[in-house]
């Protein structure tokens, strides 16, 4: 559980603290490591069990809390303690933080300050840089244009990561009017991004997953909504707290982005960490690459994260060459997805996706050498037969130079 940050509670009161546990136990950014009824018993649990956090209820006795607190900073200087407790006296939060508490939180605690909480004491005892805390990684799909294969890259993206069994990963449709990841993944979902957005203040962490569909593959999908008309019904303030909530759930999110560019999509495009810029090689499309580069560039930290993928690379036909497109785009393409209509036809006309549909393709082992830059872990081993070596070499980071 190196990924996590180990978390142990105490709380006299069962009925609190039940409450908190299961608000825990539903993210996937911590562990609960232990818990506990009583305040003398709980320097003893932090000892042995030895956790990033020490979560203290303070309510049911101020006094034996903070004692307790002073008590954990001098035995347990490297379990960073946050306190919760119904009261905003300010003499008391102060107390609190001379004992050593490094967060403050009153009840009724709403999700989404204890994420930050969380993500706060993380980020103080192992920095924002590759440090233990996992995080989220999202990452945005969008297309240059229509019809250039946005869905499916985001679909099998997010099934070749839900293969590794550590990641949790769920693709959110934000192609509000027109989506079709449901279909991709032959799935009729219960719920929509509608459901989750308007009833977000009394979500959980186990609700929610149960809002979502799960694929066989491991993938849960938050689908675009059924009725046109409620395609309004979704703010940017709404997805901005379901994005918050999800990052506490899963270890990856993916966003398939619609072509409007909108003030929904802008909210995910700022949240994500890498966004995928895909495009063909045709003239239409390279324009509108430069068009949405020069836009994403005028704000700040969208350039940085901007990686341009070439779909349907080989296609021969018509097609423009790497080097003049790279000319044309002004900078370099990092990803290609080679071209192969009938694997994708049967992909998307079978609602299976590709890892299992074809998984020895070239097109498929793209898609997976993509999905192994963002897992943050080692290869996974196949069982299959390898690729043959002449096929697709240059789909993989650091391989692919166009020719001069």
């Amino acid at each position: 559980m190196s990924n996590v940050l180990r978390l142990a509670i105490v709380d006299p009161n069962d009925t609190t603290r039940d409450a908190l546990k299961s608000m825990l136990l539903g993210m996937d950014i911590v562990w609960l490591e232990a818990e506990c009824s009583r305040y003398e018993f709980f320097a003893d649990v932090v000892g042995q069990t030895t956790p990033d956090i020490g979560v203290v209820s303070i309510d049911h006795d101020a006094e034996k809390a903070l004692q307790l607190i002073a008590d954990l900073r001098d035995s347990a200087p490297l379990c960073s303690i946050l306190v919760i407790s119904t009261s905003t006296d300010g003499q008391l939060i102060l107390q609190a933080l001379r004992a050593g508490a490094k967060e403050f939180l009153t009840q009724p605690l709403g999700v989404e300050d204890l994420v930050a909480a969380i993500e706060r004491i993380g980020n103080q005892r192992y920095g924002t840089g590759g440090g233990k805390a996992r995080g989220c990684k999202v990452i945005a799909v969008a297309g240059a244009t229509g019809g250039v294969g946005t869905t499916s890259l985001a679909v099998n993206l997010g099934c070749a990561l839900a293969k590794r069994s550590s990641l949790s990963v769920a693709l959110i449709d934000l192609d509000l009017s027109v989506g079709d990841a449901d279909v991709f993944l032959d799935t009729i979902p219960d719920y929509t991004l509608v459901d989750v957005a308007q009833n977000i203040s009394r979500l959980d962490f186990t609700l929610l997953k149960r809002s979502l569909t799960k694929h066989p593959s491991g993938l849960y999908l938050l689908p675009r909504p059924v009725k046109l008309q409620d395609t309004s019904l979704i703010t940017p303030d709404d997805l901005h707290r379901v994005i918050g909530l999800l990052k506490a759930t899963f270890s990856h999110l993916i966003f398939d982005l619609s072509k409007s560019y909108s003030e929904v999509d802008m909210v995910a495009l700022q949240a994500a960490e890498h966004i995928l810029l895909l495009t063909q090689l045709d003239l239409p499309c390279l324009r509108n690459v430069v068009r949405v580069l020069m836009s994403l560039d005028e704000a700040d930290g969208f350039k940085e994260k901007i990686q341009v993928v070439v779909n349907r690379a080989g296609l021969q036909d018509g097609q423009i060459s790497l080097k003049k497109a790279q000319e044309t785009i002004g900078r370099e393409i990092n990803w290609q997805i080679p071209n192969d209509y009938r694997t994708m036809a049967e992909v998307r006309n079978n609602g299976v996706p590709l890892i299992n549909q074809a998984p020895t393709a070239g097109i498929t082992q793209a898609v997976l050498a993509l999905a192994e830059t963002f897992s943050g872990e080692a290869p996974v081993e196949e069982e299959t037969e390898p690729v043959a070596a002449n096929n697709w070499l240059s789909f993989w980071p650091g391989r692919f130079k166009a020719k001069t």
